[in-house]
């Protein structure tokens, strides 16, 4: 975690802030990889989730969101596949 000192006097958490923004991120890419470009998404998804769990999140909740997503958006693609015989799927 790395403090820093903005020009008006106080602290602020960049690391914190930034693992949060992290996890808030994960939960959006999971959620949009569920539809759209799941097998790049989920692991994204699933990488922000770690690193923003890694460094501390506050939101914790939706860090694991975001990971429960982005595995779901891989099972999802797997159980396409399996059901179309292919390599791809589409909506």
């Amino acid at each position: 975690m790395q403090l820093t000192a903005p020009t008006n006097g106080r602290t602020t958490r960049t690391g914190t802030r930034d693992a949060d923004g992290m996890a808030v991120a994960s939960f959006i890419l999971g959620l949009l990889g569920l539809l759209v470009l799941n097998v790049f998404l989920g692991p994204i998804a699933i990488a922000l989730a770690g690193v923003s769990l890694w460094r501390g999140t506050v939101r914790r909740g939706r860090a694991y969101l975001g990971l429960t997503l982005g595995v779901a958006d891989l099972a999802v693609l797997v159980i396409a596949m399996q059901l179309t015989h292919t390599v791809s799927w589409s909506l």
